[in-house]
């Protein structure tokens, strides 16, 4: 703290440019400012200033100094922000972007929102890339790597999937047994809307994918109207897990091909780096993190 101290009257010299002007800032005599930048000087074993009787200006070492001494400050500054900011509570507007599949969390958001109800959700489903940063958003909800060294990124979990289908359906057509079974099942299959891709679905014998080459009876941009048709006896889609708890709870989907499935994706919650991590985003993450466990059964 003591060297905290006399960078501080190195840098309000540098502001006012003579040891008279930091030490009326400082309310202290011009001695103690002159005997504070002597003795860092001393610390440092180099000379800060040129001094004449109107004026100081930096050497090149004390130029080198202020440039540190600037950062030290802000992120004390920061710091000090962040600290203070922690102990208010979660309250405002909160703007966060999900991928469509995220509507499919809304059962998550209703209990964060019980949780936190002064916090002002504002929800965006696209699976389109977003500019966090440009767009706004506080935090955005993805699947997948992050690589943009802007942002701040914590994972949520790996999101395992389940090939299901309804009980009447696999009454008339049997239920498959081997993912090579599928070929005479009607598959109601998942397609990206920013691609047009159909999704694979991770299904693996060994080390071996065996998931391609399905049928297609439908495709959809989004996984409702897959989970509804399956449940309707019109064939077998492979969902998240999450997506259909209810549905294998209720028994009106079945499981199966369980041991050919692997987890194929990973929930990330990112936010930008240079914005302070405030009440609201932070309890946003911390419940994300505590309550989306979307790999467990």
């Amino acid at each position: 703290m003591d060297s905290l101290g006399a960078l501080n009257v190195f840098v309000r010299v540098t502001e006012a440019r003579s040891f008279v002007g930091a030490a009326r800032r400082l309310g202290v005599s011009p001695s103690a400012v002159g005997k504070a930048i002597a003795r860092l000087e001393a610390q440092l074993g180099a000379r800060l200033f040129h001094r004449n009787t109107r004026s100081v200006a930096l050497t090149a070492e004390g130029g080198l100094l202020l440039d540190r001494c600037r950062r030290i400050f802000a992120e004390i500054e920061a710091l000090t922000g962040e600290l203070s900011a922690s102990q208010e509570a979660p309250r405002g507007r909160l703007r966060v972007s999900f991928p469509l599949v995220g509507m499919l969390l809304m059962p998550t958001l209703s209990a964060f929102m019980r949780t936190y109800p002064e916090i002002e959700l504002d929800l965006d489903f696209t699976d389109r890339i977003v500019d966090v940063i440009e767009e706004g958003f506080d935090a955005v909800v993805r699947t997948g790597e992050v690589s943009d060294s802007r942002l701040m990124t914590r994972s949520l979990g790996a999101f395992e999937h389940r090939v299901v289908g309804s009980p009447g359906y696999f009454e008339r057509y049997g239920r498959p047994t081997s993912p090579e079974d599928l070929m005479a099942h009607a598959c109601l299959q998942h397609r990206y809307p920013s691609t047009g891709k159909l999704e694979r679905w991770p299904l693996w014998r060994d080390d071996v994918f065996v998931g391609g080459g399905l049928s297609t009876a439908v495709t959809a941009s989004t996984l409702e109207p897959l989970i509804y048709l399956a449940e309707q006896g019109h064939g077998v889609t492979c969902v998240p897990l999450f997506s259909v708890r209810a549905q294998l709870a209720a028994g009106t989907l079945i499981p199966v091909l369980e041991p050919f499935l692997r987890s194929a994706g990973m929930f990330r919650v990112v936010w930008p780096t240079n914005r302070q991590l405030t009440p609201k985003v932070r309890a946003f993450v911390d419940f994300l993190a505590a309550e989306l466990i979307v790999g467990r059964a």
